[in-house]
């Protein structure tokens, strides 16, 4: 029973899992048959050509590719083609035709950016989406139509790779040579803009017609080979370039030395052109649209080609292009779109306009659900045949481009461009970082191959073709002629340009990197003097008179309107020159000028400290700092400022006293001469200074002054308030220098008004009578004038900046400005006070302040501890006060164990001894006493010779002393004692 059970319940489940898997089976049949088909239109040149079939044959191929990875998907697309046979009208015919007769939700295509402009305002009133593969042109974008759908490459997107090549190999300017149609103007606007944040300029614009001749392509390419330009940006068609390229080459323009770029247009279609096409393209360097070397592209290249011969057997070489692959992600993307909106029906509905409509244009039927299949698109992601794939603003967004070299048979990569870090060798590569305008240089390209098989990176600026030589302008000046001298010999008629000016010229054209053949011509009258003023001669080179113009030109704001000028090669600024007057003061106080009153007051104070500290050092050992008060104070001051002029007659005899007098002798040696010096200087150097610094002061008082003959200083100065009347011009640096002589008041002029290098050129020769002030004015120096864009701009203002910044500058300026005989220049006075201040000799009066302190704290130790006894030894009951009294006493008595005073001893008794021995041999019985004040030398000498055994010349025995007939000699040589004794020694 158990088995019959188990084996019928297996039975039943067998038979459910049977009738399940045959209900899915049913289900997903019924659904593949009740898909929905939806409508598109698909419009290409001819269906019969290559091109149009290769287009076709991809957009069939993705939407078999499409279907066959999603087969769960309701709604399939059906393709309704038509041909536009390269007429706008015709496209729109066809267009008109798809959306009214076949009710197609969208339209791939037309091909070409002229079609598409008409066939967007169709889709627009019918709202139905207009999805483009193949037009890139940037002016559709501007009909800002909802329903538009730009999947190809916007041509605006490659101009920064194109400004970046530019800038990258340094080129100045560009002339653009497009396809006069909407396809070559659209980019234009775009590439000028770019060029311009390169600093590059575009001279001129080279239009062709598409329906132009071979002779009327080659009378433009005639045009734009007399130009100096060499460097050309091509926007065309593959077939019209194909021919422009080819009679190019016909007159020697694919030869060395020029630089042909082309966009994308060119590159993207080389393969669909023969080897006659390419082999005329050779040099020319292009921007390519990137496509990933992914392993499903060549997947998918290698199941088109087989599945292109298979329905196309005669047709051998055909080849994807760019365009195709578009194509293929376009049907990719709408069917994709389409499935999102998917739906039981598309269908159309009359709109209310078009109810009386009484054309056909005006009753359009609309789509009922073209805004949510424009939402749809917008919102499209996939990763692309061609790359990934989005849309920003209804335009597919791209950032990377090749940069191709066409050499051989085809085109070679030698670098990328991208958005982000602009050129680059190779893709991912470390070695560029920063944006695509800073991040441009021709070192990050591969090895390019120019026309004519050149390897050297053209310089894009030649001669012109006809061979004439660059006129160079220069100005005639009759003074100043340093700058700029014009002579003519009558022998030979030959004129010589010479100067300042002119040597830097030569000097920057010498090291261009190429050669530069150029005449100079003076701006001259058939007398010879100057045609003109300066801004006479800028404007020359704006008529096209002159090439450039070399000289001392000003840079001016109102002359760069119409011309441009160089890097400056000489200093900036507009001065005034005027005479110098001598400020040397007269006063009878010029003796303390010297010294600033902070040094007087501390030499005063050292003066003080000095005569104090000798006043402790000698008070107690040497006679001539003692005495009574007024007498010691006078006698440390005098010692002290005596030592100012070395006159002092006092010794010093301590060590201590030596040491800082030493210091302080050699302080005063310097103060001294210093102090003499700078008193000479005061007194007979003279102080030479601008008698006025404001140009304002000579406008309120009405003063002439002078400005150079034909200069723009005479504008300037009408322009701040000078009457002309007050306003005289000169015309060298002698006829300047007279007029200052003389003055205002004498017919002269008060000051003179011009450019930094011409009054630097008058100081050189007039140094000692004028002074330089200012600026007053500011300008950017002198340069060289060329017409506004002009290619050697650039050139030579780089070859200016490495002249002035070499040897090569100073040179030319010992050349022409050092001359034997000049005096220095002497714009700048010195203004600054050359009084001798506290901070030249702080450090002397520290050293003397230093050597002071040590030997007071020297000679403090060593008295107090000599007389230690007074401090400890004393009565205990004895005060403070009472000790300190006590010591100052000791320190005001003589200190007579001190070596001075015994050696003074000495010395007196050597000096009196014959003297002394007459009046004791005739005097011995002169009792005589012992002096009670020893400080006498002449009493203790008697002394001395009274209480010795003998006499000096007997050798007996003195007699006994008599106290009533003692005498004693004081200090002054005064005697005192008995009357009798006194009378005694006198009479004797």
């Amino acid at each position: 029973m158990i088995n019959k059970k188990y084996t019928s319940n297996l039975y039943m489940y067998s038979l459910f899992i049977l009738f399940f898997v045959l209900s899915s089976w049913f289900s997903s049949a019924m659904a593949q048959n009740q898909t929905i088909p939806v409508n598109v239109g698909v419009i290409l040149h001819d269906l019969n050509l290559q091109v149009g079939k290769i287009l076709l044959s991809c957009i069939n191929m993705a939407l078999s590719d499409f279907y066959a990875s999603h087969t769960y998907y309701n709604t399939r697309l059906v393709l309704n083609t038509r041909e536009s046979k390269r007429n706008v009208v015709s496209a729109a015919s066809a267009a008109l035709d798809l959306i009214e007769n076949a009710h197609v939700q969208a339209i791939l295509g037309p091909v070409t950016s002229m079609e598409e402009s008409f066939v967007i305002s169709l889709g627009e009133q019918a709202e139905v989406p207009i999805i483009s593969f193949s037009a890139t042109s940037p002016s559709l974008t501007s009909l800002r139509s909802s329903y538009f759908f730009q999947f190809a490459q916007n041509d605006s997107a490659q101009v920064k790779a194109l400004s970046a090549v530019v800038k990258g190999f340094g080129w100045r300017q560009v002339v653009l040579i497009y396809v006069d149609n909407e396809f070559g103007e659209g980019v234009v606007p775009y590439l000028t803009d770019a060029l311009q944040e390169v600093d590059a300029r575009v001279p001129y614009r080279s239009i062709v017609s598409p329906s132009a001749t071979d002779s009327q392509i080659v009378e433009e390419l005639y045009k734009i080979m007399t130009m100096q330009t060499r460097v050309f940006i091509v926007h065309m068609t593959t077939d019209l370039s194909s021919r422009l390229f080819a009679k190019a080459k016909e007159i020697g323009m694919m030869s060395e030395g020029y630089v042909w770029l082309t966009t994308n247009s060119i590159p993207n279609s080389l393969k669909f052109l023969n080897s006659s096409a390419i082999n005329s393209m050779q040099g020319v360097l292009g921007v390519q649209t990137y496509i990933p070397a992914t392993v499903e592209f060549e997947e998918f290249k290698l199941r088109w080609k087989q599945q292109f011969r298979k329905d196309n057997p005669t047709i051998i070489d055909a080849e994807l292009n760019i365009f195709a692959l578009w194509a293929y992600d376009a049907a990719f993307a709408l069917a994709l779109a389409i499935e999102e909106v998917r739906t039981a029906s598309f269908g159309f509905q009359r709109s209310n306009a078009s109810i009386n409509s009484s054309t056909d244009l005006e009753s359009f039927e609309v789509s009922q659900y073209g805004p949510k299949l424009c939402q749809a698109l917008s919102l499209t992601r996939f990763e692309g045949i061609a790359g990934n794939f989005s849309l920003v603003d209804g335009q597919r967004q791209t950032s990377i481009f090749q940069i191709v070299n066409i050499n051989g048979r085809g085109a070679r990569t030698v670098g990328f461009w991208t958005l982000k870090n602009g050129i680059m060798r190779k893709l991912g590569s470390p070695s560029s970082v920063n944006s695509s305008i800073s991040s441009t240089s021709k070192g990050d390209l591969g090895p390019i191959i120019w026309p004519g098989d050149s390897i050297s990176v053209p310089k894009g600026w030649v001669n012109p073709a006809n061979g004439k030589k660059l006129r160079i302008g220069v100005p005639v000046e009759e003074g100043f002629t340093e700058f700029v001298s014009v002579t003519k010999d009558p022998s030979t008629n030959t004129t010589y340009v010479t100067g300042f000016s002119i040597d830097v010229f030569k000097a920057a054209v010498d090291i261009l990197p190429y050669a530069l053949s150029y005449e100079l011509i003076p701006f001259a009258n058939p007398d010879g003097t100057m045609a003109g003023t300066y801004n006479d001669l800028c404007y020359q080179v704006y008529l096209g008179k002159f090439d450039a113009v070399a000289g001392d030109v000003t840079i001016r704001g109102s002359r760069s309107l119409y011309v441009d000028f160089t890097m400056p090669y000489t200093e900036s600024g507009v001065v005034m020159v005027v005479p110098l007057k001598d400020i040397r003061r007269k006063s009878a106080w010029v003796f303390l000028k010297p010294l600033t009153w902070d040094l007087w007051l501390t030499t005063s104070c050292f003066f003080v400290l000095i005569g104090f500290v000798v006043w402790v050092l000698e008070h107690r050992i040497n006679a001539d700092f003692r005495g009574p008060p007024s007498y010691q104070v006078g006698t440390s001051i005098w010692f002290s400022f005596s030592t100012m002029v070395f006159s002092h007659r006092e010794r010093v005899v301590s060590n201590l006293a030596r040491f800082v007098m030493i210091i302080w002798v050699f302080v005063m040696l310097i103060l001294t001469q210093s102090y003499t010096a700078n008193l000479a200087s005061l007194l007979t150097v003279q102080k030479l200074y601008p008698v006025v610094t404001d140009l304002k002061h000579y406008l309120r008082n009405g003063d002439t002054v002078g400005y150079q003959n034909n200069t723009y200083i005479y504008d300037i100065l009408r322009e701040i308030g000078f009457d002309e009347s007050k306003l005289k011009a000169y015309k060298s640096v002698e006829e300047c220098d007279a007029l200052l002589s003389k003055g205002s008041e004498n017919g002269g002029i008060a000051a003179a008004i011009d450019e930094t290098p011409n009054m630097k050129l008058f100081l050189a020769k007039y140094c000692s009578k004028y002074t330089m002030v200012g600026p007053i004015f500011k300008t950017d120096g002198f340069a060289f004038v060329f017409p506004k864009g002009s290619p050697l701009l650039h050139d030579v203002s780089q070859a200016i900046l490495n002249v002035t910044e070499g040897e090569v500058i100073l040179n030319i300026e010992n050349k022409w400005f050092n001359k034997e005989g000049s005096c220095q220049d002497n714009s700048n006075p010195g203004v600054s006070s050359n009084r001798l201040g506290l901070e030249t000799f702080w450090g002397l009066f520290l050293i003397a302040g230093v050597a002071s302190v040590l030997a007071l704290i020297i000679f403090l130790a060593s008295f107090l501890y000599e007389h230690r006894h007074v401090l400890i030894h004393t009565d205990p009951g004895a005060s403070t006060q009472g000790k300190f009294r006590t010591m100052l006493e000791i320190f005001n008595e003589k200190d007579f164990s001190s070596h001075t005073f015994k050696t003074t001893q000495r010395d007196r008794v050597a000096n009196m001894g014959d003297a002394v021995n007459a009046i004791l041999n005739n005097c011995l019985e002169i009792p005589l006493g012992d002096s009670s004040d020893s400080a006498d030398p002449s009493s203790q000498f008697i002394g001395e010779q009274q209480n010795s055994t003998t006499t000096p010349s007997t050798g007996q025995e003195p007699a006994e002393v008599n106290p009533a007939t003692e005498v004693d000699i004081t200090n002054d040589g005064e005697m005192e004692g008995t009357p009798e004794r006194a009378q005694h020694f006198f009479d004797c």
